[in-house]
């Protein structure tokens, strides 16, 4: 047996199973079945032989009997097995000196895998080295805690689809799962159980060739089997490029999958893609996390051509900022899993609607850039993902969840101008907690008022101290005349609409305007005069509504 083996490397039977037919089939296993494989090495007839110590050893280039002394060879330098290709030939005894590796292997002890003709060394060798890499990157998940990311996206897309989830690696091993509220079936209990997919139940489904449509990236949908205790299923490869590295499945419960579930699962792919990637380079000198990079890119202080080039994007695509908040929680710990939660479910829909999504939080808010979009009005499909992302997430928290958008900008560079229209769009909305998503076209008017507003605020000094006068007034008398002037110039001197907003008689409504005049001094009828007036009045009204919003 090979000294020394790593704890992250796979045995041959876990790595057979994760490979499977119809690739290669098991001659000579003997105690090997269970030594683990450290490593996966090409031999070419060619190659000086070197140590294979716990390695699997590609015999390329020598087929049938022709492989007998490079087997033997692998054999005498440590490796657990070693893959020859045979010759399509009939007879299973006799097919390319078949027998004789066979027999050489056992001799030798050393399991021995026929390679069949159709499948290429390359394919082989990449399918492996999947196996082993998603080893080493488990283990160092479970060892680093970083799991934990894993977990919560489980969990959050069994409430995306409304079904139980089990997010496995390359090798078939479990990296997390949803809790279970309701009904499982027997591959879901013995695979938590196992922390792997169980043998028999994977050799079914490798037969009904739900691997492999796994690996071509679709959303695979497998039947309801009660014979072999397996409930309908839906399932998706977590890819990175041409990596396969691993799977999600979702057990549906006693309810069927929610309406957009196939969506949901593969914008979830890709955000486990995300993740174990950025565990995978975590440990790398100068290595920077996707949202520290995008927190940079939303504040301005990383440089859009280096964000573009660390993600793979054109810097000069152009894109759209989507903000979400919700009221902060007096709570710490409450309000950092309420973050984690928006993280999550952001994450899981802004990357089914676009692939190269980017998602990250600043503060309290978390953001999505969006690139790809079309430069001018935002899409309608972007609100539709806004009001989904606000009923989840107003089901799973209970709050307020809002979401802003910006307008779409040419290029990365600009998205800085895009997240700030964002976050101007959620100030605004927070005077309406009903509403659930805007804008910046929408509500452009108010954002502007707004900052006027905040520009008055500060100058002081410009302010008509006949307006401190009828608030000054009003605390002294209890009267309303600011709220009542307000109404009168907010309906544009409409006396009668103002009256039914105020539920007062228009008569009422006229003596107040008339005091009010004579009160602050202010001339009703000259039109910038009124208009300033009308700007304060806004000013004072809003920042005590704001004041007792803050109560």
């Amino acid at each position: 047996m090979p000294d020394s083996p790593r704890e992250d490397a796979p045995t041959l039977r876990g790595l057979l199973v994760a490979i499977g037919e119809p690739l290669v089939d098991l001659y000579v296993a003997n105690a090997w079945l269970d030594a683990q494989v450290r490593d996966v090495t090409i031999l070419d007839p060619d190659d000086e032989l070197g140590s294979y110590s716990g390695e699997l050893v590609l015999i390329i280039g020598a087929r049938g009997r022709e492989a007998v002394r490079f087997v033997r060879a692998a054999a005498r330098r440590g490796a657990v097995a070693a893959a020859v290709k045979v010759d399509a030939q009939v007879g299973p005894e006799t097919q390319g000196g078949l027998h004789e590796l066979r027999a050489a292997a056992s001799e030798a002890g050393i399991a021995l895998l026929a390679v069949r003709p159709r499948v290429r060394w390359e394919q082989l060798e990449t399918l492996v080295r999947e196996v082993l890499d998603a080893a080493a990157l488990s283990a160092g998940l479970g060892s680093e805690g970083g799991t934990g990311d894993l977990f919560a996206l489980a969990q959050t897309v069994a409430v995306l689809t409304a079904g139980s989830v089990i997010i496995e690696d390359a090798g078939n091993r479990v990296l997390a799962y949803s809790r279970s509220d309701d009904e499982v079936d027997e591959l879901r209990r013995l695979s938590i159980l196992g922390w792997e997919g169980p043998e028999s139940y994977l050799a079914m489904l490798r037969e009904w060739g739900v691997y492999q449509r796994l690996r071509d990236g679709e959303v695979v949908h497998i039947d309801e089997h009660p014979e072999v205790g397996i409930r309908r299923r839906l399932a998706v490869g977590i890819r990175a490029g041409a990596q396969y590295l691993g799977m999600i499945w979702v057990q549906q419960g006693r309810e069927p999958f929610a309406e957009r579930a196939e969506s949901a699962l593969l914008g979830a792919s890709r955000v486990a893609a995300a993740h174990l990637l950025r565990y995978r380079a975590g440990s790398s000198p100068g290595n920077r996390s996707q949202q520290e990079l995008v927190s940079g890119l939303l504040d301005g202080r990383s440089s859009p051509d280096l964000v573009a080039g660390h993600l793979g994007l054109d810097p000069a695509t152009p894109a759209v900022v989507a903000a979400v908040t919700a009221p902060a929680e007096p709570d710490h710990s409450a309000r950092e899993l309420h973050k984690a939660e928006m993280l999550n479910v952001v994450s899981v829909h802004a990357t089914a609607y676009r692939r190269s999504a980017l998602v990250g939080a600043i503060g309290t808010r978390v953001y999505a850039v969006l690139p790809g979009v079309p430069l001018g009005a935002v899409e309608p499909a972007l609100v539709t993902l806004a009001e989904d992302i606000t009923a989840v997430l107003r089901r799973r928290t209970g709050a307020s969840v809002q979401v802003g958008i910006g307008a779409p900008v040419l290029g990365l560079g600009k998205v800085v101008r895009s997240r700030s229209e964002a976050d101007r769009v959620l100030e605004v909305m927070a005077r309406d907690p009903q509403r659930s998503v805007a804008t910046i076209a929408e509500l452009r008017g108010e954002v502007l008022l707004g900052e006027v507003l905040t520009l008055l605020e500060a100058a002081e000094d410009l302010r008509d101290p006949g307006v401190s006068a009828l608030v000054e007034h009003d605390r002294a008398h209890g009267t309303e005349l600011v709220v009542s002037l307000l109404a009168f110039l907010d309906a544009l001197g409409d006396v009668r609409s103002a009256a039914n907003a105020l539920h007062v008689h228009p008569n009422t409504l006229r003596h107040r305007v008339r005091r009010a005049g004579s009160i602050s001094g202010i001339d009703l009828t000259e039109p910038r005069e009124r208009q300033f007036c009308h700007l304060q009045l806004l000013l004072v009204v809003t920042r005590a509504e704001q004041g007792n919003h803050a109560q």
